[in-house]
C-alpha cells in the first residue's frame, strides 16, 4: 500500500506517469478506477478548488466522496501519542484512522498548521500519524506541503512550454496583508527541481528563506540534473531571462507564531507585486499562482489578463492530476 503525502516520496518517472496520464483523462479518456469505491475527504480548514476538484474527480472514476468538515462536523480530534486526553479532544486519530479504514477505500485529508510552533508542526504530525495508523491510502489535500498543486503547475508549464528542464523557474514572494502557510512555496521548488529546472527564489530578505529540508532538497535536485539553484533578493536578478514566474506569499519561519516582529520585513517585499515592469525582463515567461489570489496585491490586472497567465489552466488541471493519481493509488493498493 502506498500513501501520496509528499513528492518527496515519488520519483521523477512515477510523477511523469501520473501526469501523462492526467493529460490522456483530460483529452478525454475514461476511467472506472474507483468503481464502487468510497474516499473520505477530510477538511480541517476551507476549500474551494480542492473540495470541488476532489468530489467531481471520484465521481468520474465511478466513486464516491464522503465530505468530513472537521471544524464542525466532527469532535475536536487528537493526534500526540502518549498524549492524556483530558482536554477539548474527544477522539485520538488512532481509533479515527482505524475505524475510517473499515469504511472508506482511501482518506484524503486537509489540514494547515497552527501556527504556534513550527519545530513540531514541521514534522506534519496529523496526516503522518494518518498515514501510520490508516489501513488505506492517504492522500495529502495540503498541508505543510501541496502536492497535487504541484502536479497542477508542473502540468501546466508542460502544456505551455513542452520539455521544461533546463528553463528557468523564478518563485518570487508577494505581498499579503499577513503571513502565509510555507505549503505551496515549498511543494512548488520540490517540483521545479524534480524536473531539472533552474530554480530560483525571490524574497525580500533571507528570513523568507523555507525550512531547510525544502530548500536542501531543492538543491540537491537541481545539482542532480545539473541545473542551479538561488536565493536572491535581487528583483532585476531575479526575473532576468526567467521562463517561469511562479508568486506566492508566505510568512517568515524565524517569526512563526509571533508574526509582529515579521513587520519590518515584509515592509520590504511592499513593491514586490508582480507587474509588467518586471514580466519585461523575463524570457517571454508565463506566469502562474496556485489560487486564491488578491489581484493588484499579488499580481497586477494586466498580467492576470494576460495570455502569459496560466492559473486557470492550473486550477483546471488539478481535476486530472488528482484523477491520476487516485488511479495510480487504487492499481497499486491492495486493498482496492
Amino acid at each position: 500500500m502506498r500513501h501520496f503525502l509528499t513528492t518527496e516520496d515519488w520519483g521523477q518517472d512515477e510523477l511523469q506517469a501520473v501526469l501523462d496520464r492526467a493529460r490522456a483523462l483530460k483529452a478525454g479518456a475514461s476511467s472506472s478506477a474507483l468503481e464502487g469505491k468510497s474516499v473520505a475527504l477530510v477538511f480541517f480548514n476551507p476549500s474551494l478548488r480542492t473540495r470541488t476538484s476532489f468530489e467531481i474527480g471520484i465521481a468520474q472514476l465511478g466513486g464516491r466522496g464522503i465530505v468530513l468538515d472537521a471544524r464542525s462536523g466532527t469532535w475536536p480530534m487528537e493526534f500526540e501519542p502518549g498524549a492524556v486526553m483530558d482536554g477539548d479532544a474527544e477522539e485520538h486519530v488512532i481509533e479515527a484512522a482505524r475505524v475510517l479504514s473499515r469504511y472508506v477505500d482511501m482518506i484524503a485529508i486537509r489540514c494547515f498548521p497552527k501556527f504556534e510552533n513550527w519545530e513540531a508542526e514541521r514534522e506534519d504530525p496529523l496526516i503522518t500519524a494518518f498515514s501510520r495508523h490508516a489501513s488505506v491510502p492517504i492522500v495529502n489535500m495540503e498541508t505543510i506541503v501541496h502536492p497535487c498543486q504541484e502536479l497542477a503547475m508542473m502540468m501546466a508549464l508542460q502544456e505551455k512550454l513542452g520539455d521544461v528542464k533546463d528553463k528557468t523557474f523564478l518563485l518570487t514572494w508577494v505581498p499579503h496583508p499577513r503571513p502565509l502557510n510555507t505549503a505551496v512555496a515549498n511543494s512548488a521548488i520540490l517540483m521545479a527541481s524534480k524536473f531539472g529546472l533552474n530554480v530560483r527564489m525571490l524574497v525580500p530578505d533571507e528570513v523568507y528563506r523555507l525550512d531547510e529540508r525544502y530548500m536542501s532538497a531543492a538543491a540537491e535536485n537541481c545539482a542532480a540534473h545539473g541545473a542551479s539553484f538561488d536565493l536572491t533578493t535581487d528583483v532585476e536578478a531575479a526575473y532576468r531571462g526567467a521562463d517561469m514566474v511562479y508568486a506566492k506569499s508566505w510568512g517568515a519561519l524565524p517569526f512563526y507564531g509571533q508574526w509582529d516582529g515579521e513587520a519590518p520585513y515584509r515592509a520590504k517585499g511592499s513593491g514586490f507585486m508582480v507587474d509588467e515592469a518586471k514580466m519585461s525582463m523575463t524570457n517571454n515567461a508565463v506566469v502562474s499562482h496556485c489560487l486564491p489570489m488578491r489581484r493588484n496585491v499579488k499580481i497586477a490586472d494586466n498580467v492576470v489578463d494576460s495570455p502569459a497567465f496560466l492559473g486557470i489552466e492550473e486550477a483546471e488541471n488539478r481535476l486530472h492530476v488528482q484523477k491520476a493519481m487516485l488511479e495510480a493509488l487504487a492499481r497499486d493498493s491492495e486493498t482496492i
